[in-house]
């Protein structure tokens, strides 16, 4: 897949947009994925995320993170049912709608078949509890998504799609991670270029929805966008260290 980009131009090849050579005028997800580099750096190399790379992330981590990411995904996808609400273009409308079953039906698909392999029933899933990090994440996301605009919506539920992609073509360029024979349906996916093309849909639209913002607005936005990013990294923190609330309480396992 695509190498990670180091240049201006790399950026606007990744972001799937058409500037011309020799403009220098920034899209507003190309100024969102300058901004954010810091954090997704830290997503990146987190030893979750590299282990995964290289084959050796421990089993019960993972575990963990397919249960609460199972349950996060439950409440992602209502956000894009939100987008359906909040959008006025009928082919938006549609493709969100869209979303919804691919979210449903596909990505949480992979994580039934995960946890499978792990002993797991999708009943237990169910009736898991979502760690602190994971209701503060997706509560943080609902807030923003039922109380304000469509584009503050996709400025909070754009950091997850986007961030598993690079994450995902990272690793599906490291020798041997993409047929690891765990992992390596997780890289995979996340690497695919149909995942892509709902990443660069979903950028292509932000920008286009945000031509003609004031910059206060602008500043809104790109304030959701970097708390959503911060919530990722600390999502896959929760997973590593199988946090939970914090202190052990039997109401609050993983799996009861």
């Amino acid at each position: 897949m695509f190498a990670v980009a180091t240049s201006y131009i790399e950026v606007v090849f990744y972001l799937g947009t058409y500037i011309q050579e020799g403009e220098t005028e920034m899209t507003f997800c190309e100024r969102l994925f300058e901004k954010v580099q810091p954090v997704w750096e830290k997503s990146h190399n987190h030893p979750f995320v590299t282990g995964m790379g290289d084959g050796t992330l421990e089993k019960d981590r993972f575990q963990h993170y397919i249960v609460q990411d199972y349950l996060y995904l439950l409440d992602y996808a209502k956000l894009y049912a939100i987008g359906v609400v909040k959008a006025t273009n009928p082919k938006v409308m549609a493709k969100f709608a869209e979303q919804i079953d691919g979210i449903l039906n596909g990505e949480m698909k992979i994580h039934k078949q995960y946890a499978k392999r792990l002993g797991i029933s999708v009943e237990d899933m169910e009736l898991a509890k979502p760690s602190a990090m994971n209701l503060a994440y997706t509560n943080y996301m609902m807030s923003v998504s039922q109380n304000g605009t469509l584009a503050e919506l996709i400025a909070a539920l754009l950091p997850c799609m986007w961030s598993y992609w690079e994450s995902g073509k990272r690793l599906n360029a490291i020798s041997g991670a993409r047929d690891h024979e765990f992992f390596g349906e997780w890289i995979r996916g996340y690497s695919s270029e149909e995942y892509g093309d709902l990443c660069i849909w979903l950028i292509d639209l932000f920008n286009e929805i945000t031509i003609g913002k004031t910059e206060e607005e602008l500043n809104r936005l790109e304030e959701i966008f970097l708390y959503s990013s911060r919530f990722e990294y600390l999502f896959w923190d929760m997973a590593y260290r199988k946090e939970m609330w914090g202190f052990e309480e039997q109401e609050h396992t993983t799996i009861s």
